[in-house]
């Protein structure tokens, strides 16, 4: 599948100066969307990505842990009373040659532990934002540039969701996936749709992510039943409703953004329609989901997913999100609870696509704004750098990690170079790159070589454009 690389390039400008919501207004919208209308794309299969967004920077160090051995003994030093039991610790079996055997997962994570000896879900190591690959020395010296204000959570986690450190006005990469493939789908609504609230990862030139809660579609109560239902004489609110839909009514604004108003808010009461209609009464699912924020976000995407027929979909790209990662302190409770609701989602997700015999066909993935320190900081961790994440779906080359885990040495106050992948402070250095990570999942959505150059203008800069964590 050939790319407009050209048409492209000019989308990404667009972009980069203000976003959909201000070209839209402003009318260039129609510019933005014939060059990317150049080359239309068509699937024959349907595939949906799906983004799980741990806020605040969840300690990957304490939810993939080492069982025995020499990083064993460095876990144990480098943690003291955080050092979570090898006993305790839920157990993976990785394939013959899918990476190191003495590690396990946090006791809260036995789900997630079950769909990695599965094969439905992978473990990819020491993943963070990175401008280039970078040493120690090079960091400590200053050699090679790295991301604008690492350790800060607004940067890191718009550095995570964008990919582009070094362009503060990018858009999402998943805004750009969907922005390039946007034409596969036959349907009125957008392929985003976030159930996790505003998000810069799904931001586009083109495809405005669409916003729902996880109990359904929001709207305002003038989008019920059409204008004729609220302009009938003894509606409670019927001068209300009569004031509305004259603000939105077409032809009726004189001026631009008047006209950008009416033309989100007409769109959004269609595509409102147009859900709740295809989403019907909620299956019942073989494995429960939990009544917990994440869990909820993700029955509601597993029920787009099983409306996805209805609603002429072939791509879709879903965003969900939780909080409470920021554990500075009291962190052994707060990351129980944290990652029992993530792998308790997780796992009721992935058997809820295996209800909707469509498995292979969706992804979960997990991002967080960074890892955390290695080093302790009384009862819990300060903000790291490099951690690490699953991916689960049934067209994952499960059973297996990869990238390479890091020592986890000690830090050294009297030795900073004491172990490699330290900066010298606590925090540890990424040995690959979110674009790494976000090119391999773009390419198993479809997006082809010549795209993912365009989506992703620094992968170059790093080893692999391909993990390898997707079959």
């Amino acid at each position: 599948m050939h790319v407009n690389r050209r048409d492209f390039l000019r989308k990404s400008i667009c972009a980069a100066l203000g976003g959909a919501s201000v070209y839209s207004a402003l009318g260039n919208l129609r510019l933005v969307a014939a060059a990317a209308n150049a080359r239309r794309f068509a699937f024959d299969d349907y595939k949906a990505l799906v983004c799980v967004f741990l806020y605040g920077g969840n300690d990957s160090f304490n939810t993939i842990v080492p069982t025995s051995g020499q990083a064993r003994t460095d876990y144990e030093s480098s943690r003291g009373d955080l050092a979570l039991p090898a006993a305790g610790l839920a157990s993976l079996t990785p394939a013959v040659g899918g990476g190191p055997a003495n590690y396990g997962l946090h006791p809260a994570m036995s789900e997630v532990a079950g769909l990695f000896n599965a094969g439905h879900a992978a473990i990819v190591a020491n993943v963070g934002s990175l401008l280039y690959p970078i040493t120690q020395s090079q960091y400590q010296n200053g050699g090679v540039p790295t991301p604008p204000q690492l350790f800060s959570h607004d940067d890191q986690s718009s550095q995570w969701q964008t990919s582009r450190p070094d362009d503060a006005n990018a858009n999402g990469w998943g805004g750009r996936v969907a922005d390039l493939l946007h034409t596969a789908n036959a349907g009125q609504i957008p392929m985003s749709i976030t159930l996790g609230g505003s998000d810069l990862f799904q931001r586009g030139a083109i495809v405005n992510p669409y916003s729902m809660d996880a109990s359904g579609v929001t709207r305002m109560n003038y989008s019920d039943d059409g204008p004729e239902a609220w302009l009938l004489p003894g509606n409670d609110n019927e001068a209300g409703a009569a004031a509305y839909y004259a603000l939105i009514a077409p032809g009726s604004q004189a001026h631009v953004l008047e006209r950008a108003f009416a033309d989100a808010a007409t769109r959004s009461i269609a595509n409102y329609r147009i859900i709740d209609s295809a989403l019907g009464d909620p299956p019942t699912w073989t494995t429960p989901f939990q009544d917990t924020d994440l869990g909820n976000q993700l029955q509601m995407v597993a029920r787009l997913i099983g409306a996805r027929g209805a609603l002429g979909m072939s791509r879709q790209v879903f965003f969900v999100s939780t909080g409470n990662y920021d554990t500075h302190s009291d962190q052994s409770s707060n990351q129980q609870d944290n990652l029992t609701q993530l792998s308790q989602a997780l796992k009721a997700f992935y058997d809820a696509t295996v209800q909707l015999g469509i498995a292979e066909s969706v992804t979960a993935f997990t991002a967080s704004d960074f890892g955390r320190s290695l080093a302790v900081n009384s009862s819990g961790t300060d903000h790291g750098w490099g951690g690490h994440h699953f991916v689960v779906g049934g067209g994952v080359a499960g059973r297996r990690f990869y990238g390479t885990m890091p020592s986890l040495a000690r830090y050294d106050d009297d030795n900073r170079n004491s172990n490699p992948d330290d900066t010298g402070y606590g925090q540890i250095i990424p040995t690959l790159a979110v674009d790494q990570y976000a090119a391999t999942l773009a390419r198993w959505f479809g997006v082809d070589s010549g795209g993912i150059a365009d989506i992703l203008p620094n992968l170059g800069r790093f080893g692999s454009a391909d993990l390898g964590f997707m079959g």
